[in-house]
């Protein structure tokens, strides 16, 4: 059977690694796309011929452009893409809140997914393919002052009308939303909180779901 191809933006850590981990071992080909060339390097060499690296910036279209091109050139076609790619912010609220950090967030949270999403449509058009995001419990709710959580406001609502348009030529989009995830993107280790692995089963899940059936949306949340 021919194996498909994952591209991941943010492949180096926590739920990208995981997700490019599950997703070969299922029988996916993988573009890691990362900053962390190192990283991206040490992880496609495990992956042998099953994996690429592709390091570059999310916050930048050509960059996104140029690791798709690569990517369908090595593999043939790229058959999905998960616009994993994001940060928060280390103080929470409005009024406190640091504005050089919103724009940063905003760069990555909202148009480096538009970029992806740009960047990956003309491969998927020609696949039928799938694109998935990471969004959050943080965008399914209000939580005080939250500027993080808006920004994945705009990925739930983003998601869910770019999976209308690409409902018109055959494509699925999925939001994957976790509470708490226990990765580096917590400066304090969370071990009773969901794991990467967790997130990334349910990646799979949704890449795996028969072509007839769209899973629009996963939400996930800690047990504790």
């Amino acid at each position: 059977m021919t194996r498909k191809t994952l591209f991941i933006t943010g492949a180096s850590t926590g739920i990208g690694e995981a997700t490019a981990r599950a997703a070969v071992e299922h029988g996916w080909n993988v573009g890691l796309f990362a900053r962390s060339e190192d990283k991206l390097t040490a992880l496609a060499d495990e992956f042998g011929d099953y994996g690429v690296a592709l390091p570059g910036d999310a916050t930048d279209l050509a960059s996104q452009t140029d690791a798709l091109a690569k990517l369908a050139n090595t593999f043939g076609s790229v058959d999905a893409a998960f616009a994993n790619a994001g940060t928060g912010l280390s103080v929470s609220g409005t009024d406190d809140g640091d504005p050089e950090e919103w724009q940063t967030m905003v760069q990555l949270n909202i148009m480096g997914l538009l970029w992806t999403t740009k960047a990956a449509m003309p491969h998927l058009k020609a696949s039928k393919g799938h694109l998935l995001m990471t969004g959050s419990a943080a965008g399914r709710r209000h939580i005080k002052g939250s500027v993080y959580g808006a920004s994945k406001w705009f990925v739930h609502g983003y998601g869910g009308n770019i999976a209308e348009e690409m409902r018109d030529w055959g494509g699925r989009c999925t939001v994957i939303a976790p509470g708490m995830v226990d990765t580096p993107f917590f400066d304090d280790a969370k071990p009773d909180k969901l794991k990467p692995e967790d997130v990334a089963r349910s990646v799979l899940f949704a890449l795996e779901a028969d072509p007839r059936a769209t899973i629009q949306e996963v939400f996930l949340m800690p047990t504790n």
